[in-house]
């Protein structure tokens, strides 16, 4: 199973995506800020980072960089409604995709699914 761990500091918006993910078949840890991932990625595997970028004490872009050191081959998927630190996320996190809010959480798990080749339709990468 796929595992995401999610660092979202909204929480209304923290627990639609882990529904919708879960719903679609992912494994989902999240946490509030970057701050409460960087021991998670040190004890446990993930296979994507979703990450707001615009957090307390700990910015998404950080994060993904701490997270990227750290863990070899984690893939990184940005969520933001700030259009000028898109810009950002882009330089700082090259290999990283980006969705900008608002969404549906249908285009989420889509973009998910295209990260690690799932067909929908049958749930297999």
């Amino acid at each position: 199973m796929i595992r995401i761990l999610l660092a979202e500091d909204d929480q209304i918006m923290r627990e639609y995506l882990t529904r919708a993910l879960e719903r679609a078949g992912y494994a989902v840890t999240a946490v509030d800020r970057g701050t409460a991932a960087i021991p998670l990625l040190e004890t446990e595997r993930f296979d994507l980072l979703l990450t707001d970028i615009v957090m307390p004490e700990m910015d998404g872009i950080e994060l993904a960089q701490r997270a990227g050191e750290m863990v070899s081959g984690l893939r990184v998927m940005f969520i933001t409604g700030f259009a000028a630190v898109t810009l950002k996320a882009g330089r700082e996190v090259p290999h990283a995709r980006v969705l900008s809010k608002p969404f549906h959480l249908r285009d989420l798990v889509l973009e998910v699914d295209r990260m690690f080749e799932v067909d929908s339709a049958t749930g297999l990468n």
